[in-house]
């Protein structure tokens, strides 16, 4: 499919700018999408404009240390700044109680996070790629099949001590940026969005931030993110996901009660809403009016 040109504009938040796209009916029920690494707001350029075609006013903005968007000036890139982003970005974009909020990858992190906040002004959770947490827990049922997925996750994780060690993930951004895209989603042609990250990750101060994301995981103000889901929610993961092992689905799927639901896309990589963007809209539009 063409993408449709989104509305392009910025909204001040305490810490800093915040560059959003914008895809549907200006009037449209508010659906919030964040992205996750290495990746960027326009990873919505396909799945945004269908789902304004079923009236929603999707925003996606691009996440802290991310151009357009500014560096932060608390220099914070823990899971807590993620998620508190996301609630102002909710009353700074005009969201009200049936505003739903949509996250890969990084995004989903900061989406199942607040899912589970009884603070949080969203009502309904979408993630893709990454479920909540605390639904990858075994129990004394799954922990076969949790330790078959467990033994499997560092071929994949690899990156993650990777981006611990200060100044090699900034030295080779391009080649990291290019290297993880081709492992998570095989065979899907990733030259327009490694285009985008270099865009949005310009200068080693840009690329010292969102590797920051990492180097944040092990903070106090990132465990907020191992709180179980509170609120409807929807988890989305492909079957050739080479991030994180698929076979986690085994262990997720028992804990979860309707109208919260899981599904596995088949054929799909990581980056599921780019590689099957019409599967991605409707598991999506259709969870949504089922929780209207």
């Amino acid at each position: 499919m063409t993408p449709t040109a989104p509305r392009e504009h910025s909204v001040q938040l305490p810490t800093h700018d915040v560059g959003v796209l914008e895809w549907g009916p200006p009037g449209g029920e508010l659906l919030v999408a964040l992205h996750g690494f290495p990746d960027t707001a326009w990873t919505w350029r396909t799945v945004g404009p269908l789902l304004g075609e079923a009236g929603y006013r999707v925003a996606a903005p691009f996440l802290r240390g991310y151009a357009p968007s500014g560096l932060p000036a608390d220099h914070d890139y823990s899971v807590s700044a993620l998620a508190a982003d996301a609630v102002a970005l909710h009353e700074r974009l005009g969201g009200d109680a049936t505003t739903a909020l949509v996250g890969h990858d990084w995004g989903a992190i900061t989406a199942n996070t607040l899912a589970g906040d009884p603070a949080s002004p969203y009502s309904r959770v979408a993630s893709l790629a990454v479920p909540p947490l605390a639904w990858m827990n075994p129990t004394s049922k799954t922990l076969g099949p949790w330790l078959g997925a467990a033994l499997r996750q560092p071929l994949h994780s690899w990156y993650i001590a990777y981006n611990q060690i200060p100044g090699l993930a900034e030295r080779n951004f391009e080649w990291l940026v290019r290297r993880l895209w081709t492992l998570w989603s095989p065979g899907y042609d990733a030259g327009d969005d490694v285009a985008h990250v270099a865009r949005a990750v310009p200068d080693r101060a840009h690329a010292e931030a969102v590797i920051s994301y990492y180097r944040a995981m092990a903070s106090r103000r990132s465990r907020v993110a191992l709180v179980e889901p509170r609120v409807p929610l929807l988890y989305l993961h492909g079957d050739r996901d080479g991030a994180l092992d698929p076979r986690f689905l085994s262990v997720i799927r028992p804990r979860i009660t309707p109208p919260s639901r899981a599904e596995l896309l088949t054929g799909a990589g990581h980056f599921l809403h780019l590689e099957q963007p019409d599967a991605v809209a409707k598991h999506l539009a259709d969870f949504l009016h089922a929780t209207a």
